[in-house]
Parts: structure tokens; C-alpha cells; sequence
């Protein structure tokens, strides 16, 4: 028989029916009805007839079918079965795939989404793992040594971006304890880099906590003359003191007006717990004001070009630069900071109730439980009237009067 070439086979043409054509040593082309050039290798093994599949034709040419069956000849020479050999490679790198980097960091998010992990904090994590996927996420978790991660972190840091990168390599440490975990990793490598990278500045929230700085702002919010619901937002952002997304995303459904009283979910706080907040009569005047202007809205501050949505991130603090306050003298977040100052010089209030207030985390564990579970929700129902009284006496009077316990 004649050895055939590349060009027999590339002639080939469907038929009614599939068919097979011999190439040589049990190499053989089939040739489907729809038109599929298909390499296939028939062997024994075990006294059994069975078929290896090595490829579609063009992508594997003639001389790559061949040196496919040479190879499993090799393996059948040695007592193994090509078939067996093939699920076994196929194993392995599918097993391969799943002990990336990438692989378990995806594994991480996952879990982190299931845990109920807000939807900003998931994406902001994700983009710090963009950062290490981008570098040596397509490598085997095991095999990423500390010098190839801070390689990449130094790009980071080459572009002045000192905090990103130490948040990468905490967010990548993250990835391989949880490794670990798996059994896919045996060490975190990023935890040898700790000294290795530029500190980066710590900038804390601009705020302002002289009584009379506080009461020149509470006129300043009274005479803005914006967005009448920017306006109620910037009179609210001292009374309750909660973190600007809070209070952006704010609606009337979580209001209980006939119980003072501010239910926020757990799904939209940073610590991923429910949060109360009560309301003095200050408060809900304001509220009621503001329900005959926005109450038709989903939200207590809607934008101005949706009312389907809560204003933007920066609304608040653009207003509060109308307002002559530039980000290095306030921002929203900072009045948390003046309640916090004000509220503990007072020497009214028991510390733990105003940090519940302000919805901390309480590092200690053990602490942090019995904080929660406390509530100090009398103390705080009349620590929140105190400081609305507080609030006006310095709006009127520009300071404020220590009463010490």
C-alpha cells in the first residue's frame, strides 16, 4: 500500500455516511457526514480493542497524528494504556487550573460574597486582586515566591501609589492563607514582605471639633442655598453622625417616625450589622419637612437626575466646599470625628455607648461582642437628645458647655 500524504487527507470529502481511511500503524482518519476530519489511533490493551482520540484535522496535521501515535506505542511498549495516560493528563491539569493564584483568590471572593460581604467592599477587593491576577495570576499558587510578588508591587508604588500597594499585599496575603487552608499553598510569601514596601502617609478625615468652628458650620449648613435635598442631608449629617453612604442611601422605609427611631440594615453597613440610630425631636422635624419634598421617592435624598436613585459619593462634600470648607478642613466623614471629640469631653457618656452609636468595630473579639450585644440603647436614646440640644446651643451660642459627670 502506498504511504499517503498531507494531501490525501486534505482531499477527503464528506459522505452520506461517517467513514474511516488507514493511514499506517493503527493511525486512521474519520471522516463524519458533516464534514469533520477527525484522528483517531486503535490499539490493545488488555486484550481489549479500544480507540485514542488525538485531534481534528488541520489543527493537528498528518505528521502531529503520527508522532501522537508513536507516543502511545512508547506507552504501550511500557505496559500503559494511552487512554488511561490521557484522562490521568487531564486530570492533572485541570487540578493545575484550580491551584492558580487566580483560581483560589476567585475561590476567596466567592466566599467572602457568600458571607454577605457588601457589594462595594467585594468590588473593592477585586480590584486589588486585579493588581496581583494582572502579575502571576495565571501561576500555580505554590510556586509565587515573596521577590515576584513585591516585583509587582513596586510597579505599584512606582506610580506613587504607596497605600494601594500595601493594601494589595495584605489583600494578597489574604488569598494565600486561605490557600493554605485549601491545601493548595504551604506558607504566605507576602507576609515576608512586611517592612519591604514604603510606608505611605496616613491622612486622616479633615474635621473640625472647636465648639465654635461647630456652630460657624451649623449657620454656614443653614444659610445653603442649594438642592433642598442636599440641604436636609447637610442638617442630618451632624445629628446622626453616621457614615456618608449611610446617610446617601438613606430610605423611608428603614424611618420608624412613630417610634424615633432609624433601622439601617446590615447589608448597608461596614461592619455588616443592623444599626439603629434614635431620632430626638430636632430630627424629626427635619424628617417630616423633608418627607412632604422627597417622600414621593424611594429615598430621603434622591439625585436630581434620577429620583430612582440616592445622590452621588461626593454630593456632600462638594456642598460642603460651596459652603468654603475645602477637604482639608472638613469632610461629611468627619463629622463622625466631632461627634466622637464632643461627646467624650462631655464626660456624660458611658465610651462604649458612643462608640456603639458610632458603629465601630471593636478590635478585642470578646470586647466587641459584649459591646454588641449591649446595645446601650437607653444611654444612647438619651445621649442622641443630648447631643441634637448640644448641636443648637452651638448654633446659636458658637460653644459649648462642659458638664462633667
Amino acid at each position: 500500500m502506498p504511504v499517503k500524504n498531507d494531501t490525501y487527507f486534505r482531499h477527503l470529502k464528506p459522505a452520506e455516511k461517517d467513514y474511516k481511511r488507514s493511514d499506517s500503524g493503527g493511525l486512521f482518519m474519520l471522516v463524519t457526514k458533516t464534514g469533520s476530519k477527525l484522528w483517531r489511533y486503535g490499539y490493545n490493551f488488555d486484550a481489549k480493542q479500544k480507540l485514542l482520540a488525538l485531534g481534528q484535522y488541520p489543527l493537528i496535521s498528518l505528521a502531529d497524528a503520527r508522532t501522537k501515535r508513536d507516543d502511545a506505542k512508547r506507552l504501550l511498549a511500557e505496559g500503559i494504556d494511552p487512554s488511561i495516560e490521557r484522562k490521568a493528563e487531564r486530570r492533572d491539569a485541570r487540578i493545575a487550573r484550580s491551584h492558580t493564584f487566580e483560581a483560589v483568590a476567585k475561590e476567596l471572593m466567592d466566599k467572602f460574597k457568600a458571607e454577605g460581604d457588601a457589594p462595594t467592599t467585594l468590588k473593592k477587593k477585586q480590584w486589588l486582586l486585579d493588581f496581583a491576577n494582572k502579575e502571576f495570576g495565571k501561576r500555580p499558587i505554590a510556586e509565587i515566591k515573596a521577590p515576584e510578588i513585591l516585583d509587582a508591587l513596586r510597579k505599584i508604588e512606582k506610580r506613587g501609589r504607596h497605600e494601594t500597594a500595601t493594601r494589595v499585599r495584605s489583600t494578597v496575603g489574604a488569598v494565600f492563607r486561605y490557600g493554605i487552608a485549601t491545601g493548595r499553598a504551604e506558607r504566605d510569601p507576602a507576609a515576608d514582605l512586611r517592612g519591604a514596601l514604603i510606608t505611605p502617609t496616613v491622612t486622616h478625615r479633615a474635621t473640625i471639633v472647636e465648639p465654635d468652628a461647630v456652630g460657624a458650620l451649623l449657620r454656614a449648613i443653614d444659610g445653603f442655598e442649594g438642592n433642598a435635598a442636599i440641604r436636609y442631608a447637610l442638617r442630618l449629617a451632624p445629628l446622626f453622625f453616621v457614615r456618608p453612604g449611610e446617610l446617601r442611601k438613606a430610605e423611608w422605609a428603614e424611618f420608624k417616625l412613630e417610634n424615633a427611631e432609624w433601622r439601617i440594615p446590615a447589608a448597608k453597613m461596614k461592619m455588616r450589622r443592623p444599626h439603629r440610630v434614635p431620632l430626638a425631636h430636632q430630627a424629626l422635624s427635619i424628617l417630616r419637612e423633608l418627607q412632604g419634598i422627597t417622600g414621593g421617592s424611594k429615598y430621603l435624598f434622591p439625585s436630581v437626575r434620577s429620583w430612582h436613585r440616592p445622590i452621588s459619593d461626593n454630593t456632600l462634600n462638594a456642598a460642603l466646599r460651596r459652603l468654603g470648607y475645602d477637604k482639608t478642613e472638613l469632610t461629611v466623614h468627619g463629622l463622625r470625628s466631632t461627634a466622637s471629640v464632643l461627646l467624650n469631653e462631655s464626660g456624660k457618656w458611658h465610651a462604649d455607648a458612643i462608640e456603639r452609636q458610632l458603629a465601630h468595630q471593636e478590635q478585642n473579639e470578646v470586647r466587641g461582642a459584649y459591646i454588641h450585644a449591649a446595645e446601650f440603647w437607653e444611654e444612647r436614646v438619651r445621649m442622641m437628645r443630648w447631643w441634637a440640644d448640644e448641636l443648637d446651643r452651638l448654633r446659636d451660642h458658637g460653644r459649648v458647655v462642659k458638664i462633667r459627670a
